[in-house]
């Protein structure tokens, strides 16, 4: 099953564009032979408890499931099975937050929190490694993420191979056309946010990029 982990609509204050367009674009990229199965909604700084995307997924045959992007003092993290303890114990909105805090509260709760586009400059979480900063409950990171630019998922996945950490792939489209640059495969089908936590507290994921897919090679 393959699916886009990192991806924002019009819910999120920088980004164009609509879930229909996401879908609607999906299937163009079928049509070319592409195995494309769900994305996740990573909004900004919230979670969307009132959008139910499930009757719009059906019609196009995609799985539309939600996240967060949140803001830390040391750089983005996707949290994956947000829930209301979750809620009741963060402030998504703060974009200082302690990011141990984060990962600590969304295991305690049955999420999960994985560092965005590590290797970004000047905001990825390589930056604040490099000042000396401490993450040893770390297991996993952003390695493929479709926004970056040269050099920046590379040192995602330099700081993966050294830390003996697994990586996921996501788009961070804010853009129609920009889905499922870059995708997660996981080995068994995912029906809703809770089992997708589930797949990757597993461990059998890979990342992918949709350009590597028809020639079934994955980095």
């Amino acid at each position: 099953m393959f699916v886009d982990m990192h991806c924002h609509s019009v819910s999120s204050d920088d980004s164009r564009a609509t879930v229909e367009g996401y879908l609607k674009w999906i299937q163009v990229l079928r049509k070319r032979g592409h195995s494309v199965d769900a994305i996740v909604l990573t909004e900004h700084r919230k979670f969307d408890n009132d959008f139910d995307y499930s009757t719009l997924g059906s019609q196009y045959g995609v799985l539309v499931m939600k996240g967060s992007e949140l803001d830390t003092a040391c750089g983005h993290f996707l949290v994956y099975g947000v829930n209301p303890q979750l809620q009741a114990a963060i402030d998504f909105a703060n974009v200082r937050m302690d990011p141990l805090e984060l990962i600590e509260a969304a295991s305690a709760t049955g999420a999960i929190a994985i560092p965005a586009h590590p290797g970004r400059a000047g905001i990825g979480l390589c930056e604040f490694i490099e000042q000396g900063k401490t993450f040893s409950s770390l297991g996993i990171v952003e390695t493929h993420n479709g926004g970056s630019r040269r050099g920046e998922n590379e040192r995602a996945q330099e700081l993966a191979q050294s830390g003996g950490l697994m990586g996921i792939g996501g788009s961070d489209a804010h853009l129609v056309s920009n889905i499922a640059t870059c995708l997660t495969s996981f080995p068994k089908d995912i029906a809703n946010e809770s089992e997708l936590v589930e797949a990757i507290m597993a461990g059998t994921f890979s990342p992918i990029r949709l350009e590597d897919m028809l020639g079934g090679s994955e980095e």
